[in-house]
């Protein structure tokens, strides 16, 4: 496949065309592995515009729904990115697959990506490299570790979390490892860096010749947010004339961005003439929606039942799986499929995942989180429902509404030794 993207046409990157053009941010990256000090990622108000907002989140499928709708109505739109509302290399697998999906649907479509530089691998710039993602964000708000442990409370990597200089040292380090390796794969970079009075005002300068060392393209000095219940909740925002100070004092070493209007993660439209409200209907309605998944190797749909009319059981609870299948003569069961051991925590569910690998979706009562994020890494779509199993299949194989097919979940104490939980609580997630 050629790709043929014009990239002149990003309007946060090109001023000259942040009239003409627009872009979507597609929020699919809910978790984040860092916890800036002043961020509050609460969801939603449709009129607050604010980086880490967002009205709800989307799967890669459903990802690519929404741009088809906002392209059918915004033929503006050039620039599909995605920007949270956690980050989007704490949320790898979803964000390799939106824009792989967006890359081969849209060919000439030019793909963004913002992150913290944390999770940006060298194996992961490999792949956005491949694909084709031609712009990445990077926000470094210091190069000096005691500066930037005031920014943070903490940083995940992995299953550990580092706080103080200790964690500042290591976010450091991979940022800097980012921006190298973007620029080394011809990828376009710009830094975000939000001002904050009193902590990082007066070094601002000393990011941009840093990254102006490394490559970089684009600055941005960003005025610091005010958000409520965050450590710098009472912190003034700085004003336009010491942003324009700022700004004249990084130029010397990178051009500056000085047109950004701060947006949500589902941001969408003109810069400066945003559309989020007029999309929130459209973009609500495409996260419950069931995208078809076509899958020559995964013909079935694995369902927990008790008595095989109705989808009525926990994932945890089944000790047997219904495998349907979808045929000219309608719906139809292949056989039942026995659960792998109750008790083993992610064992389970990664055997699952296995014993499934010829199903693309599962459907139970309940299920939790751990067994949800396993099963859709290994490509089977985990789908909560109560009613009747044709109407899962419908809407698994056609396309449907999920809002209609969540009925009252059942209760499972997480921790509390229960049939089908193994008393670790990993049975429920």
């Amino acid at each position: 496949m050629t790709v043929t993207v014009n990239y002149e046409k990003h309007p946060c990157f090109n001023v000259k065309v942040k009239g003409q053009f627009g872009r979507v941010h597609l929020p699919v990256a809910p978790k984040c592995n860092i916890q800036c000090n002043y961020c509050n990622r609460k969801y939603d108000c449709v009129n607050e515009s604010r980086p880490g907002v967002t009205s709800t989140v989307l799967s890669p499928a459903q990802a690519v729904l929404y741009m088809d709708k906002v392209l059918e109505k915004e033929p503006k739109i050039t620039v599909a990115g995605i920007a949270g509302p956690g980050d989007p290399f704490a949320n790898a697998q979803e964000t390799l697959e939106t824009m792989r999906l967006l890359r081969n649907r849209y060919p000439e479509l030019i793909l963004c990506l913002a992150t913290n530089g944390l999770g940006l691998k060298p194996e992961y710039i490999e792949e956005i490299a491949k694909i084709g993602v031609s712009h990445v964000t990077v926000t470094i708000n210091a190069i000096d570790p005691e500066i930037t442990r005031k920014v943070y409370r903490w940083v995940r990597d992995g299953k550990t979390v580092y706080q103080g200089r200790k964690g500042a040292e290591l976010l450091l380090q991979r940022q800097l490892e980012a921006v190298k390796g973007l620029k080394a794969a011809g990828i376009t970079v710009k830094i975000n860096c939000i001002i904050i009075p009193g902590i990082n005002d007066h070094h601002a300068v000393e990011v941009a010749k840093k990254m102006s060392e490394l490559g970089a393209d684009l600055f941005n000095a960003m005025a610091l947010y005010p958000t409520a219940e965050t450590p710098f909740e009472d912190l003034i925002e700085p004003d336009a004339l010491t942003m324009a100070k700022i700004r004249h004092e990084c130029e010397q070493y990178l051009p500056q961005m000085r047109h950004c209007t701060r947006c949500r993660a589902d941001a969408v439209g003109l810069l400066g003439a945003d559309q989020s409200e007029e999309f929130h209907g459209c973009l609500i309605s495409c996260s419950k929606t069931l995208v078809p998944l076509e899958s020559k190797n995964r013909l079935y749909v694995a369902v927990a039942s008790y008595e095989g009319i109705l989808v009525n059981q926990h994932l945890g609870q089944a000790d047997q799986f219904e495998i349907w299948e979808k045929t000219d003569q309608g719906f139809h069961m292949v056989e039942e499929r026995l659960a792998p051991d109750k008790g083993t925590g992610f064992e389970r569910w990664q055997k699952l995942a296995d014993a499934l690998k010829d199903c693309r979706a599962v459907l139970a009562a309940s299920m939790g989180d751990n067994p949800k994020e396993i099963l859709t890494k290994c490509g089977v779509l985990p789908v909560e429902m109560n009613g009747f199993i044709e109407e899962g299949l419908k809407a698994v194989y056609e396309g449907g509404d999920l809002g209609k097919l969540k009925g009252k979940r059942q209760k499972a104490e997480c921790g509390v030794k229960q049939e089908g939980c193994g008393g670790d609580g990993l049975g429920c997630g």
